[in-house]
């Protein structure tokens, strides 16, 4: 990694966490932010808020770089979207596979795609 990329990563993201006061040990060091799906600064007031039920693209991609960039732990995430594991790892593969695409596939059209066609006799 080039030094100079690395020096400019530390300046830009800032980390918060709280501090054991007897030995000044951060205990828990998360960024203030991640840069989303966008290219915007996605912080922990801006990501969806929990009640969220309509989940378009955009939402999803916003919670996976979150999760992904530390903002968040899979398992707060899990809690504060009601998320299953399966549900998560699912927009991730999307992502990873057909980007932000790829999470407007629903689980119909994956089974049309999947299952072949049988024509009637």
């Amino acid at each position: 990694m080039d030094s100079t990329l690395h020096e400019t990563e530390e300046t830009e993201i800032r980390f918060r966490g709280s501090v054991d006061n007897q030995s000044g040990v951060i205990m828990e060091k998360k960024p203030n932010y991640v840069i989303g799906p966008g290219g915007s600064k996605l912080t922990m007031n801006n990501l969806p808020p929990p009640n969220t039920t309509r989940w378009v693209p955009r939402k999803k991609a916003e919670i996976v770089a979150a999760v992904r960039g530390g903002l968040l732990s899979l398992s707060e995430a899990r809690d504060r979207y009601a998320l299953t594991l399966e549900e998560f790892t699912a927009w991730q593969h999307a992502i990873d596979h057909f980007g932000l695409q790829g999470l407007r596939l629903t689980r119909s059209r994956e089974y049309r795609q999947a299952t072949p066609s049988i024509a009637p006799d």
